[in-house]
């Protein structure tokens, strides 16, 4: 092993008020510093040529096995921290959609030299991440997915085999003004879809008040270009009737102009489509009343998943006013 080999890059800035590469401990160094994939593919490589490296990793974790051997993951951790590349280059490994242990590498980098504001701002974006990811413990393997990982990272104090520098608390930071209070995505998909309920109602309200407005203003009488009703054919004008005889066919003819009006308004009864009104709005209540069901389901959920965090969170503040 030659000089300078496994040495800190000179320009590199103390991290933490020590050596980059102190942040792992001195046992897993040497362990790294004598594995194969060390010496084979770490050997040269710079903060460009590392990315092909990190493209290729099928895995993430500390060591394995009996004798404690670095994984892959761990050795690329060792090496960016002796060539401490750029904050963009991070968060570009961050942000990358399509390689999800590039974004893994880079999370837990971030998460050992990075300051609390920048680790709570980007890490805490990888909380929608639910991709499954493969972990190799030191008994075997197991199937984790993103967001756990960072909500590790976020929470212990120990991950991959690495002590992880103490992380304050996220509500300290919200109450020195440094941070916003975050925001949950599942919090914001229900708001946008109570509003689309209401719209939605909103709708049907109106639509079923112009039905009944249209159905309570019927015809009082016949339009003067409707075509003659069958059956009704006026009778021949008799030289020489009587006016009796007159008076009479045209009473006969108003009492059947009024029978036809009375069928068409018993035709255009507004009880049926009421009825078929109320059973469309009977299925759609009870559609909401799922959808609202299962918003309950999910907000149990993420509440029960933020439990843990707030008992720590509770823990901390008694210990802090114990202190004070």
């Amino acid at each position: 092993m030659g000089v300078g080999v496994n040495t800190t890059d000179p320009l590199a800035a103390t991290v933490h008020g020590t050596n980059p590469q102190n942040l792992v401990e001195k046992i897993t160094r040497l362990k790294v510093y004598a594995s194969l994939f060390w010496k084979e593919h770490c050997f040269g490589l710079t903060a460009e040529t590392l990315v092909d490296r990190a493209m290729g990793l099928q895995y993430y974790g500390g060591t394995y096995g009996g004798l404690s051997k670095p994984t892959k993951f761990l050795c690329l951790i060792l090496k960016m921290l002796q060539l401490q590349p750029e904050k963009d280059i991070i968060i570009e490994f961050i942000k990358n959609p399509d390689f999800k242990y590039v974004r893994v590498l880079g999370a837990f980098y971030l998460r050992l030299v990075g300051k609390p504001v920048d680790i709570y701002k980007y890490l805490e974006l990888l909380y929608n991440d639910y991709r499954k990811i493969r972990h190799r413990a030191k008994n075997g393997w197991e199937t984790v997915r993103v967001d756990e990982f960072i909500d590790e990272l976020l929470t212990n104090d120990y991950a991959c085999d690495i002590a992880l520098p103490r992380l304050p608390k996220r509500w300290h930071l919200e109450e020195a003004g440094m941070l916003e209070p975050r925001v949950s995505l599942a919090e914001v998909e229900l708001d946008d879809e109570d509003e689309e309920d209401g719209k939605a109602e909103a709708d049907e309200d109106d639509a079923a008040q112009g039905h009944l407005a249209s159905n309570s203003a019927l015809p009082a009488q016949e339009e003067p270009g409707e075509p003659r009703e069958l059956g009704r054919t006026e009778e021949p004008q008799v030289q020489g009737a009587s006016r009796d005889e007159r008076g009479g066919g045209r009473r006969s003819r108003e009492r059947q102009a009024s029978n036809l009006d009375e069928k068409r308004d018993r035709g255009r009864d507004p009880s049926a489509e009421r009825a078929r009104r109320s059973r469309s709005h009977d299925r759609q209540t009870s559609h909401r009343r799922d959808r609202s069901r299962s918003r309950d389901r999910r907000k149990d959920r993420s509440r029960s998943r933020d439990r843990p965090r707030d008992r720590s969170r509770d823990r901390e503040r008694r210990r802090d006013r114990s202190r004070s």
